[in-house]
């Protein structure tokens, strides 16, 4: 199996190159913009995302390919349209077209987010309703439409795992920068914890090391092919993930009123029902928050 991994920088393709490092899940080529990958992993080559040559090189001969190439943000969507466009929607045509002039019969990975679902109270399957409140949410949906389209126009295979929010690191000092580092942050800084509003909106936290595994079992499992997937983990509030950061670090919880705009494009609350990605890979969760942080010294 030839595995290749583009944005090899990123957060998550720095844990998952450390997880295969670890368990040698496949051989892996790695590509990115950057001179050297960060990490020093071998098999590194430099990518110009513009031009098709170069992206037909890097996937030519594979059979798997993780794309974790894009631009993440709420706000900056509105604030660089043109940028987020370009990175988030531009660079996958660029591969998919690249994809069918090699003759590729390769797997795109492609992650999406839990931001392309209207929150509601009752667990989300992949079939639940959507909605977008960002560039970025409404853009991730787009690459899996265009995804789709190219599967039934052009059979290019692919496999979407949606993902909701994810914590820690096997690789230092890279981080999330999600909600429970955030939350570490400022009670190491300030030994005070923001919370806006009640933080009773509840999301799906999963461990990288538990999400790399499940990347990598999803993209070697046949049965995981021409679908979307919700990535498991656990069900914890805002306020929940606050008050256990607090009591691990002796901290305390300010509730502070939602910022104007960002109460505009909160999403309530995304848990997902994994059930049908389970089913196919077994229930591989490892970790919880809890677990986590008594294993680290957070104080």
């Amino acid at each position: 199996m030839k595995t290749v991994i583009i944005g090899a920088n990123s957060y998550i393709a720095r844990n998952m190159i450390r997880v295969n490092q670890i368990h040698q899940y496949s051989e892996v080529k790695l590509f990115d913009c950057g001179l050297k990958q960060l990490d020093n992993a071998p098999n590194y080559h430099s990518l110009t995302m513009s031009l098709q040559s170069d992206i037909e090189e890097s996937i030519n001969g594979a059979d798997l390919i993780y794309f974790f190439v894009g631009k993440t943000g709420t706000m900056q969507g509105f604030e660089d349209p043109e940028l987020f466009l370009k990175v988030n929607e531009g660079f996958l045509f660029s591969l998919l077209n690249a994809y069918r002039a090699v003759h590729s019969t390769a797997k795109i990975i492609f992650p999406s987010t839990r931001l392309v679902y209207r929150g509601d109270s009752r667990a989300l399957n992949e079939d639940s309703e959507k909605q977008f409140l960002t560039p970025y949410a409404i853009q991730k949906f787009a690459c899996e439409q265009y995804l789709n389209m190219y599967h039934e126009l052009f059979g290019v295979n692919y496999c979407i795992l949606r993902i909701g929010v994810p914590y820690g690191t096997l690789v230092h000092p890279v981080s999330s920068y999600g909600t429970l580092e955030f939350f570490i942050k400022q009670a190491k800084e300030f030994r005070k914890i923001s919370v806006f509003g009640d933080g009773k909106q509840k999301r799906t936290f999963t461990f990288i090391e538990d999400l790399c595994h499940i990347l990598w079992k999803a993209g070697l499992t046949c049965q995981c092919i021409n679908d979307v997937y919700n990535i498991g983990g656990e069900a914890l509030s805002i306020r929940e993930v606050a008050e256990k950061v607090a009591y691990a670090t002796k901290a305390i919880i300010a509730e502070n009123p939602w910022p104007h705009d960002f109460n505009k494009i909160e999403s309530g609350d995304t848990v997902f029902d994994s059930r049908k990605l389970d089913c196919l890979l077994g229930n591989i969760y490892s970790m919880t928050v809890d677990r986590w942080l008594g294993e680290n010294d957070i104080r």
